[in-house]
């Protein structure tokens, strides 16, 4: 499958969301002047690497893959940046390089993380359960959901927002990594999934901003048969470096009941962070459109560089993605 050559998009706008893929530094677009209106930074993948300028917002997300060698000196390091940003609520999952946060995975398998660290030692848990559960996590406005579900508003009497995050995906290829999951498992997997407003996974659905430098769709088709019936507002996700991007999905369209094949000329759109319209016009009742964010901060195939240069981390075009959801 090959992705349509559309022009790239910084910004989706519709009644109802506004999604910044790109923007000026320190200068994103201001939210929405009504109070109605909450702000999402959205961070994925940083694997241990912190960068200065993330925007403000009311809530921050972060959809996995917080370390490179599942250590507890990575996750240490990536959690006092995580402690340090203003967002009132910060909301994490982990991924699958997050070894040591999977400890069934991990307590049979940390020889294997001597691969990406010469000095790998097993590590005890519960320093890193303290890291993301600790009073200095409950102090810095941190929860770290596992499966579970997350109720909370950004204002008094505003909306509660429901969010569930689950660390899951697919064992892809050969390897298997932290929290996966065979393709026998999926459905099992994703059927635990509720109805939420914010749904907050590591791994893509199939088809949908998961394409790899190898022309192959990594994501899993339960998830996006399962996407179908909960259509919630906004969907996080990571774990696919190179398809970072975003892409507005109206339910109600005659051809959008799935993501799959029958859709395909529009998933094919959305590919590698092309969006279909800059602009979505209609106006659509809520469970009828549903935001999606490949929100990788990692350069990686075509967002590796830019005008010919190295960019780094958290740099232009893998930028905290920025979304304002009305209430």
């Amino acid at each position: 499958m090959t992705s349509t050559a559309l022009p790239r998009r910084t910004r989706i706008t519709s009644p109802s969301s506004v999604v910044q893929l790109e923007y000026p530094p320190q200068a994103p677009l201001p939210k929405p002047a009504s109070s109605t209106w909450t702000r999402f930074v959205l961070l994925s993948d940083t694997h241990t690497q912190i960068f200065p300028g993330v925007p403000d917002g009311d809530v921050l997300l972060h959809s996995g893959d917080l370390t490179r060698r599942g250590t507890f000196r990575d996750l240490r390091r990536t959690m006092e940046w995580l402690y340090a940003l203003p967002h009132p609520a910060k909301i994490i999952i982990a991924g699958n390089r997050d070894f040591a946060l999977d400890r069934e995975w991990y307590d049979a398998n940390w020889t294997y993380t001597g691969r990406l660290d010469r000095d790998a030692v097993w590590e005890p848990p519960d320093p890193i359960s303290e890291l993301l559960t600790g009073p200095r996590a409950v102090a810095a406005n941190i929860v770290y959901l596992r499966d579970e579900e997350y109720k909370f508003r950004t204002r008094p009497g505003g909306r509660e927002w429901t969010v569930y995050g689950s660390p899951q995906s697919p064992n892809f290829g050969a390897r298997v990594r932290a929290f996966g999951y065979d393709a026998s498992d999926a459905e099992a997997v994703v059927s635990a999934f509720p109805q939420t407003d914010i749904l907050l996974t590591h791994g893509p659905p199939y088809n949908l901003l998961d394409l790899t430098t190898k022309d192959a769709n990594a994501g899993c088709p339960a998830l996006a048969a399962r996407l179908a019936e909960l259509r919630p507002r906004l969907h996080v996700f990571g774990h696919i470096h190179e398809a970072r991007g975003a892409y507005v999905h109206l339910w109600a369209r005659p051809d959008a009941d799935a993501l799959g094949a029958q859709n395909a000329s529009q998933m094919d759109d959305a590919q590698n962070g092309f969006v279909q319209d800059a602009e979505v016009e209609e106006t659509v009742p809520e469970g009828e459109q549903t935001v999606f964010v490949n929100a990788s901060n990692w350069p990686s195939g075509p967002n590796a560089t830019r005008n010919g240069e190295p960019v780094a981390m958290g740099g232009p075009g893998v930028q905290p993605v920025i979304v304002d959801l009305l209430e």
